[in-house]
């Protein structure tokens, strides 16, 4: 829609000193004209656009111009600010403070929502970060070392997008190991390297933008659980999750996508979990069980 397109524009020049129409229009997927016709609806509404011409030339809104209060509700600009505040926990540049003084925003009223989405391990997180929009920027490759289920890999990547879903951080690439696009955990990504060598950017699949969808849950597990360790269940997976049992425990149906990671949560609980299904689970916990009284029989004998 065009008044999307409008605010998308207005933002893009709040947030750089100076920006150029070609620029613009790949952006914005349209052609200079339109980006033209829209600067022109802008400079209409009131706000103050300058463009020059020439090498350095561009487009800019002149100096000390805030975003009017009008154009934007008390609990829009929260919104924005709310999420600048996030992005700034993982950034090596902040941008709120900047930003609340052109969005003409009160700080004697701040928003009541906070958004925190570093981790322990902030300082190597927000320099992944840093590096990989660098590289999506210029369309460079990059290169760093992978942990998973199946051991450690070096891997070549075209990084294009930096996704944060499911409480963790994710690099969408194209692997040129396993030709296709994967989903990278950051906090598995180290010795992270941009690489010298260029790229032509490829066009993102729609079905790889649908993140919920990027797993397939393939293992079904049947339990019951101590109600002691209700919380546990409410917190990961919401209320409704289990059924009361007449003896007070609590009988839980989930699906898994990884095998292991079933396996893992299940043995967090301890003896708070009878495993009903699947048959192998419970197989592999009788010999997870056996496992730790000889390591531990062992150590007292």
């Amino acid at each position: 829609m065009k008044i999307d397109r409008l605010l998308g524009i207005l933002a893009a020049l709040l947030r750089r000193d100076k920006v150029t129409a070609p620029f613009l229009a790949e952006k914005f997927e349209v052609s200079r004209r339109t980006i033209s016709r829209d600067i022109e609806a802008l400079c209409m509404a009131g706000i103050p656009i300058v463009t020059e011409q020439g090498r350095n030339g561009g487009i800019s809104i002149a100096p000390g111009y805030t975003l009017p209060k009008q154009l934007l509700t008390e609990e829009e600009l929260h919104a924005i600010l709310s999420g600048i505040r996030g992005i700034d926990s993982v950034s090596p540049s902040p941008h709120q403070a900047v930003l609340e003084e052109k969005l003409s925003s009160s700080r004697e009223n701040p928003s009541p929502l906070l958004i925190d989405l570093a981790s322990h391990y902030r300082g190597s997180l927000t320099e992944k970060i840093s590096l990989l929009r660098r590289a999506i920027h210029s369309s460079l490759l990059v290169t760093f070392r992978y942990y998973s289920e199946k051991g450690e890999s070096l891997r070549t990547a075209e990084p294009y997008h930096v996704v944060f879903q499911w409480g963790d951080w994710y690099l969408l690439a194209w692997c040129t190991k396993r030709k296709d696009f994967r989903l990278f955990k950051l906090s598995r990504l180290w010795e992270l390297q941009i690489a010298s060598t260029g790229f032509s950017p490829r066009k993102v699949p729609k079905e790889r933008m649908a993140f919920e969808q990027t797993w397939q849950e393939n293992y079904r597990l049947e339990a019951v659980f101590d109600p002691t360790v209700k919380y546990r269940l409410i917190e990961e997976y919401g209320p409704s999750c289990f059924s009361a049992e007449p003896d007070g425990r609590l009988r839980f149906s989930v699906d898994f996508t990884f095998y292991s990671t079933m396996l893992s949560w299940v043995l967090s609980f301890g003896s708070k979990a009878e495993v009903l299904s699947p048959p192998e689970l419970r197989e592999d916990l009788k010999k997870q069980g056996e496992f730790f009284l000889s390591r531990y029989s062992k150590q007292d004998s």
